[in-house]
């Protein structure tokens, strides 16, 4: 009965992570590795042996010692991973910000230059286009 259970999950979570992908709420990068998951779950979920053997091979006493080990190992993957995006992104912010303070300390400049030449073109009897057609 469990196995049919773990087995119903694995598929109910592949097939979120296929939906997520389709309607664009899940990247391609990050569906890749819960695809890759929900498949082996799915494989030893129908395939319990695997599981057993994989138990004895390295040595652990019980096949939920070995899944849970996996999973923290997973979890600690992943968690690297989104930190090491996290990462970037922060650079990737700070960076922006700076262009765009000095694209905004530009801006000022030019308003200032601009505010000066029309001053100056006030006071020598210079008419704008707009003036010179009312």
């Amino acid at each position: 009965m469990i196995t049919w259970i773990g087995l119903g999950v694995a598929i109910l979570g592949l097939l979120i992570v296929m939906w997520m992908l389709l309607t664009r709420r899940l990247r391609e990068k990050y569906a890749i590795i819960w695809i890759l998951v929900a498949i082996v779950m799915i494989l030893l979920g129908a395939f319990p042996a695997i599981l057993t053997s994989l138990t004895h091979a390295l040595g652990v006493e019980l096949p939920a010692n070995l899944i849970f080990a996996l999973a923290i190992g997973l979890l600690l993957v992943v968690a690297l991973h989104l930190s090491w995006e996290l990462s970037q992104l922060e650079e990737e912010t700070r960076r922006s910000a700076e262009e765009i303070a000095i694209l905004r300390a530009d801006v000022d400049a030019l308003g200032r230059r601009l505010a000066v030449q029309e001053h100056e073109g006030e006071g020598s009897g210079f008419r704008g286009d707009d003036e010179a057609d009312g």
